[in-house]
């Protein structure tokens, strides 16, 4: 097929899909993944090409159909050996795929480095922990934190409540996601991200985003917030927040300002008083909920292991804060202002003397 029809073929199967007639694709992906998602050939000689049907499913590839970057599958396949050719990424990529090209990365890595093309997601389906897990693939997390130690105060902890891309591409808007996390048996620190069968044993069959949403009104509030908190404490969980990029780019670069203390910590304030939830799912997607907006300026019982500082405040410590100094001001200036008030008491016993 020629370039210019396959990708019309593919923006097409893209607009059928968001018009509402997405199951087009269905019985064809039902076909290929016949073969391609049996335990069969999972466990062959050809395992590579095996895709899990679960997880294909629930991606935006899925929706696309197979056929739309496999379309020379011959009527013969698989008998007749012939390895189809498959579309490349930039076809219906464009943009994303010259903006790719520009960056420090292209010279390094293709898009299958990084994108599995039959889980492919979009961010807000992902968690912070599984988008950073694909960037270690070659930067290893210990080595990452090693060198950003010799400029970044308590660099390991910065690297876990940020992606990468938050502070290595030119991404727009951020945003606070939090996400359940489990403590790791047998560790006083270490967390991972709850799995979806974690959770579910949680709420005995309920949908788990009841464990925060109690209302199920879809919108977590503070007081929500604040109650699964105190609950989280005896289960050796902890709900964890990473700024996070609402608008990705593949804009691969080192950033200057990103040096800059003040570019979290004091930018931006109302940008990232917005927060979601993210609650996995049981395709291995996620799903997010809004919080309440300035739910995260909670530090002590809303987001108690998140803290941002310029944009994390205790109007409780402000007030004290500023007594503490107005305080101190106030004892040179009472003690100048009493001695302007005795100035002729102090000349005339400095001439009696």
């Amino acid at each position: 097929m020629h370039l210019h029809t396959r990708s019309i073929s593919i923006c097409l199967a893209i607009f059928i899909a968001f018009t509402g007639t997405a199951l087009a694709a269905g019985p064809e992906n039902e076909k290929c993944m016949a073969c391609h998602g049996s335990a069969e050939i999972k466990s062959s000689s050809i395992r590579r090409v095996y895709i899990d049907p679960a997880r294909f499913a629930s991606t935006t590839h899925a929706i696309v159909g197979c056929t739309s970057c496999h379309d020379r599958v011959s009527s013969g396949h698989p008998g007749d050996s012939y390895i189809p050719p498959k579309a490349t990424c930039g076809e219906c990529h464009g943009p994303v795929h010259d903006e790719y090209a520009k960056s420090v990365h292209a010279p390094k890595a293709r898009c299958n480095d990084c994108h599995n093309p039959h889980d492919a997601r979009l961010p807000a389906s992902m968690s912070g922990e599984d988008i950073n897990r694909t960037c270690a693939r070659c930067h290893d997390t210990r080595k990452t934190i090693q060198s950003h130690a010799k400029w970044l105060p308590q660099a390991d902890l910065h690297i876990d409540s940020l992606l990468c891309i938050t502070c290595h591409t030119g991404s727009k808007d951020y945003v606070i996601i939090m996400s359940i996390e489990s403590r790791l048996p047998g560790s006083g620190t270490e967390f991972k991200t709850a799995g979806y069968e974690e959770l579910a044993g949680l709420t005995r069959g309920e949908d788990i985003r009841r464990l925060i949403d109690l209302n199920g009104d879809n919108i977590v509030s503070l007081a929500e917030l604040r109650a699964f908190n105190h609950q989280l404490r005896g289960k050796n969980m902890r709900l964890w927040g990473m700024m996070t990029p609402e608008i990705v780019t593949h804009s691969y670069q080192i950033l200057n300002n990103r040096w800059d203390c003040s570019f979290c910590h004091a930018s931006g304030p109302k940008a990232m008083q917005k927060s979601f939830i993210s609650f996995p799912e049981k395709n291995g997607g996620f799903t997010r909920l809004s919080v309440e907006k300035g739910a995260i300026l909670d530090i002590l019982y809303g987001t108690p292991d998140f803290y941002m500082l310029g944009t994390t405040r205790s109007t409780a410590l402000n007030i004290i804060g500023a007594l503490i100094v107005a305080a101190g001001l106030s004892f040179p200036v009472a003690h100048g202002f009493f001695r302007f008030l005795t100035r002729k008491n102090r000349k005339e016993s400095n001439h009696e003397a």
